[in-house]
């Protein structure tokens, strides 16, 4: 059985500046090209994280550190009733080195209770392939895990 304290970790490789990549998660119109279908986003210490996944489920959190072009920090959960990661609850962790003629970027996602590791790994893993098409210039498509019937958190 695994520790309950065991982050959700990845790591990709995007061949794109930082910069780039950057603007992917803290710009609103950017970061809906690859999560979610609206963003509320205030990329400021205490600043709001509100991203509305599929018209039911919304993750809302705050920023806790914003360091351009290379660090992003938010809290991370669920808004609405019976969540089992409700709003602000976890922690998100975003770091960006060039690497290459490119980035790499290392998720590394904390709290998350032991039940839902697995499921957020899985999705972090399906949204960093988006967020390195939208950040190479391509389009990811239309998410299939932004369908309604979906339930997330």
């Amino acid at each position: 059985m695994a520790d309950a304290s065991q982050p959700v970790e990845l790591s990709i490789w995007i061949a794109a500046r930082p910069e780039t990549v950057f603007a992917f998660l803290t710009e609103p119109d950017r970061l809906v090209q690859w999560l979610g279908r609206t963003a509320t986003l205030h990329p400021r210490p205490s600043g709001l994280f509100r991203v509305d996944v599929n018209g039911r489920d919304a993750v809302r959190g705050e920023y806790l550190v914003v360091e351009p072009p290379h660090r992003v920090v938010f809290s991370f959960g669920y808004e609405g009733p019976d969540r089992r990661v409700p709003p602000g609850s976890t922690r998100v962790e975003i770091t960006l080195t060039p690497h290459l003629e490119g980035v790499v970027l290392r998720l590394r996602h904390t709290g998350l209770p032991e039940a839902d590791r697995d499921s957020h790994g899985w999705g972090w893993g399906h949204y960093a392939s988006r967020l390195k098409s939208a950040s190479e210039g391509r389009d990811p498509g239309q998410d299939p895990l932004g369908r309604p019937e979906i339930r997330h958190g």
